[in-house]
């Protein structure tokens, strides 16, 4: 379908101030053996193009799956007739914006692509996996998954823009629970909802050590679930990787979205305790917290070479020792935004999950930078805390600002040593405080590149794929307590 898209795109186009067409083929297979079972592999193919339109001041998005020349010259019209109906009653003159014509190529890293293995080879893998996370009775659920995802995707312009990105994502899971004596606990490699996801091929699941992560997860179900609960009250938290990544998505990534800011999500996504007028100044955490948008860690999960308006992707801090540098938004929150205060600086980030979405103000990978102690410092520095790790649980509030987060395992640190495991360990904070309290951070050895697939927002809903990476963190004074179960 790219072959034709440009061709067919520019014989079809009308004449307007500017347009864009964005195509995309998406190809995904998600494979998954439960309790020594194969289940039916998931394959799906997507494809189609979004056009946009700008024309008389106004902004137009048309979908089609038919790109055709006639399907795409229909689509044309359509966004052309919505860029008229609307020009002249939106809060923003879109004949404004600063024409983007891209030109550039990005692929993402693949050393060995999933392929090399076939569909057999593939199940075979997942049923030895799963087979050795079977290691006692009272292992009652026991799984290994295997999700990737192939996107191709090209952007032109009217102008001559022409941008051109491939992406290999790889998804690997185990996941074991543990019932003992009426508790039940559920262990797994990096999170429930898939942490560990990542650009590249086969080196992917070398890199999460899938092949032989099997009997460490389920020896954690089992341990779970013969220890106590949680202690609760005031202490120390060392948050690990795979937690950082909740707390930076949650606390950092969606307050800082731009649209929210303005206002855009209030009534289906939330908004944001920030203001425009924090940018430059507002504290946000202690000196020790550095944070960058990222787009240029190749094997991260949302790194790419353009948005997807076509704007070229760069990295910068958003949060640099601890003050409020710039907010994630695209070129048009940004322009919207500087007519109210014209010295604020962005990032490409207007992302969109789909052919048929138009791009939104979205997170991309977003990552806290290493530090200088050693997680052995950290823990000898606690007297009384606990090491958390794996988010398994998550509540915030509408302004992304009170909020309480569970996680999978907890170990009590006692006089600057590791002690007991403990269940469900729960805290809870305020993000406009809580980052504040950050008195270590973790050195490069501590550092770990996360991220999620399933970042929800938007209306129309949009499910889209995010990066973060992150060191241990050590938190001072956290309202810490035990759940249930």
């Amino acid at each position: 379908m790219l072959d034709s898209l440009e061709a067919a795109a520019r014989r079809s186009a009308p004449a307007v101030q500017h347009w864009a067409v964005r195509g995309v083929v998406e190809h995904s297979e998600s494979l998954t053996v439960r309790q020594g079972v194969a289940q039916a592999p998931q394959r799906t193919r997507d494809a189609g193009a979004m056009v946009t339109v700008i024309d008389r001041g106004g902004l137009g998005y048309a979908a089609t799956s038919d790109t055709s020349d006639s399907g795409l010259a229909a689509a044309f019209a359509q966004a052309r007739d919505l860029a008229h109906a609307v020009a002249g009653r939106t809060v923003f003159d879109y004949g404004r914006l600063p024409a983007v014509a891209p030109r550039g190529r990005y692929a993402g890293p693949v050393e060995r692509p999933t392929a090399t293995l076939s569909l057999k080879e593939r199940l075979d893998l997942l049923a030895s996996i799963n087979a050795a996370t079977k290691v006692d009775e009272r292992i009652v659920d026991w799984l290994a998954t295997l999700w990737t995802v192939d996107t191709e995707q090209l952007f032109i312009t009217g102008d001559g823009g022409r941008a051109e990105q491939r992406f290999s994502q790889v998804v690997p899971s185990v996941q074991a629970s543990a019932s003992v004596d009426g508790v039940t606990q559920t262990r797994s490699s990096h999170g429930q909802y898939n942490g560990f996801c990542q650009q590249g091929g086969l080196e992917v699941l070398e890199r999460a050590q899938f092949a032989s992560d099997g009997p460490r997860v389920a020896r954690e179900a089992l341990e779970l679930a013969m220890a106590p609960r949680c202690p609760s009250g005031e202490m120390d938290v060392l948050l690990m990787p795979d937690q950082m990544m909740l707390q930076i998505h949650e606390s950092i990534g969606h307050p800082l979205e731009l649209d929210r800011i303005l206002g855009d999500e209030r009534n289906f996504a939330g908004t944001s305790f920030v203001t425009l007028d924090m940018f430059g100044s507002y504290r946000y955490g202690s000196e020790l917290l550095n944070v960058t948008y990222d787009p240029t860690r190749r094997e991260q999960l949302a790194s790419f070479a353009f948005d997807d308006d076509g704007s070229p992707a760069e990295r910068r801090f958003v949060i640099e020792h601890g003050i409020l540098q710039r907010p994630l938004g695209g070129d048009i929150s940004l322009a919207r935004a500087r007519a109210m205060r014209a010295d604020l600086e962005g990032v490409a980030t207007a992302r969109a999950c789909s052919w048929n979405r138009a791009p939104i103000d979205r997170m991309s990978n977003l990552n806290v930078e290493p530090g200088q102690s050693t997680l052995a410092e950290m823990i000898a520095s606690i007297e009384l805390g606990v090491l958390m790790r794996t988010n398994c649980s998550w509540s915030i509030d509408d302004s992304r600002n009170k909020f309480q987060f569970g996680c999978e395992h907890g170990q009590v640190i006692r006089n600057g040593r590791l002690a007991e495991v403990v269940r469900n360990p729960n805290y809870r904070g305020i993000s406009a405080t809580f980052w504040r309290s950050l008195a270590m951070v973790g050195d490069a050895s501590t550092f770990e590149v996360m991220g999620t697939p399933f970042c929800g927002k938007g209306e129309p809903s949009q499910v889209i794929r995010v990066g973060h990476a992150a060191p241990a963190c050590k938190f001072s004074r956290v309202a810490v307590f035990g759940g249930e179960g």
